[in-house]
């Protein structure tokens, strides 16, 4: 099993705890740029959440 297939096993199996994942990192970003792209940075990060785990937990 190959290191990707590993990454979309784990995400699948930890669905929740990567979209929490997802979200602190888009916090730190915003955090760090002044919220000057935080409508960019919300949808990168919604568009992440959807493609990773069994489903999105958060929306």
């Amino acid at each position: 099993m190959g290191f990707m297939d590993k990454a979309k096993d784990f995400a699948d199996d930890h669905d929740e705890q990567v979209d929490q994942g997802l979200e602190k990192a888009g916090d730190q970003i915003d955090d760090r740029t002044g919220n000057k792209y935080s409508s960019q940075v919300d949808k990168g990060v919604d568009e992440a959440q959807e493609r990773t785990g069994a489903g999105d937990t958060n929306g």
